[in-house]
């Protein structure tokens, strides 16, 4: 017969628990707090001077790096390596490319990055006999699209005033702008791909055989740093990683007659290869400020001003494609929302790109996106169901 005694659980005293559920609501409240305040762009260490990121090929390989003074290419792993010679510096795997530096920025990335400047900065790293091996200047590298490649391209069409109605007369325009600004109704985003499309400042613009009717368009683009997915304009700030310029390349050609009656075809005048280029670099958000306050963005072909404009000119906010765009697909790191051009391309001056000709796209506090434009080569033979060329005066394209 089993005489064992038999004692209840005693039950935890009470103070102990207060003191448990206090400590559990203090961690979350901590995260939270850890939370909100990486978002915000609020880290602890401070940063010696503002760096901005971009992919790079140094001396045959492809990589990420730090840009500082828009003149010096650091490459990250490089200097990460030299870093961590340094036991005082715990290992953090360098960034593998773009796409992974922007999901890890807000996890350990940006302190390390902030570390390899200070360093730099503070051993005279990058000048005269003291400057590493492993910084370059951006002259000396080719610039590669600064993200290979975005999972989304987000383009926001007729997004500023200036645009609305621009190839009418200006009776119409003003009717139209009148209207617009009465019913902004919801953004209109579409879909643009992306390898193949986008390119980089060392790259070319390549207009398609027979298509000369191609067009300019300078846009902000704001780059998502954390997952949203329904996330108001309110919040839409907190998720986006950084900024840079890009450009919409465009082909007015429309498509040919006969077939499909539908007369819209956005891969048509979106879609051609090189025809979005990116970059030259991206500057994380807490080193630009707010857009909405901060933006002007101009192009130039050749020596000629095509457009200008700052964010008054917008008719949705950047947040508020945001908001838009994540209400339809989760937007995750790396994607990328273009968020609109101004008055002054290609279709409302009648004039297009030609072989020969510069495109300059500018936005204050980013940098230039410089490209050559370049003809096409003449393609093989086909069945006759691939896009043919377009000419706006007609006749034989060769």
């Amino acid at each position: 017969m089993n005489t064992a005694r038999r004692t209840a659980p005693r039950p935890a005293p009470l103070g102990r628990t207060r003191i448990g559920c206090v400590l559990v609501a203090c961690l979350v409240a901590g995260l939270s707090s850890a939370g909100s305040l990486v978002a915000q762009g609020q880290p602890a260490l401070e940063v010696a001077e503002p760096f901005k990121v971009g992919t790079f090929e140094i001396e045959g390989v492809r990589t990420v790096g730090l840009v500082l003074r828009d003149a010096l290419i650091v490459d990250i792993g490089a200097a990460n390596a030299d870093l961590e010679r340094n036991p005082g510096y715990p290992r953090v795997p360098p960034p593998s490319d773009m796409l992974d530096l922007i999901g890890r920025y807000e996890y350990g990335v940006r302190l390390r990055l902030y570390e390899i400047v200070n360093r730099l900065v503070a051993t005279g790293g990058l000048s005269g006999m003291g400057r590493a091996d492993f910084v370059h200047d951006v002259e000396n590298v080719r610039i590669l699209p600064p993200i290979m490649y975005p999972g989304k391209l987000l383009n926001a069409a007729d997004n500023f005033y200036s645009r609305v109605a621009e190839t009418g007369s200006e009776e119409e325009r003003e009717a139209a702008i009148a209207d617009r600004r009465a019913n902004r109704g919801v953004p209109y985003l579409y879909l643009k791909p992306s390898r193949g499309v986008v390119i980089g400042a060392s790259d070319r613009i390549v207009l398609p055989y027979g298509r000369d009717q191609i067009d300019w368009e300078v846009e902000l683009a704001a780059i998502i740093g954390r997952a949203a997915k329904y996330v108001s304009s309110e919040d839409a700030q907190n998720h986006i990683f950084g900024y840079t310029v890009t450009i919409d390349v465009s082909d007015r050609g429309g498509r040919p007659a006969g077939g499909n009656p539908n007369p819209s075809d956005w891969l048509v005048e979106k879609g051609h290869d090189t025809f979005a280029p990116m970059g030259p670099w991206i500057v994380p958000k807490e080193f630009y400020g707010d857009p909405m306050e901060m933006l002007r963005q101009t192009l130039d072909v050749g020596e000629e001003r095509m457009q200008e404009a700052t964010a008054g000119d917008m008719i949705h906010s950047l947040w508020e494609l945001v908001e838009y765009g994540s209400s339809i697909v989760t937007l995750f790191p790396g994607d990328v929302i273009n968020s609109g051009t101004s008055g002054g391309v290609g279709e409302g001056t009648a004039r297009f790109l030609q072989p020969g000709e510069v495109v300059s796209a500018s936005i204050d506090g980013i940098g230039t996106l410089q490209l050559p434009v370049v003809a096409g080569t003449v393609p093989p033979g086909s069945t006759g169901v691939r896009l043919p060329p377009a000419r706006s005066g007609g006749g034989d394209p060769e």
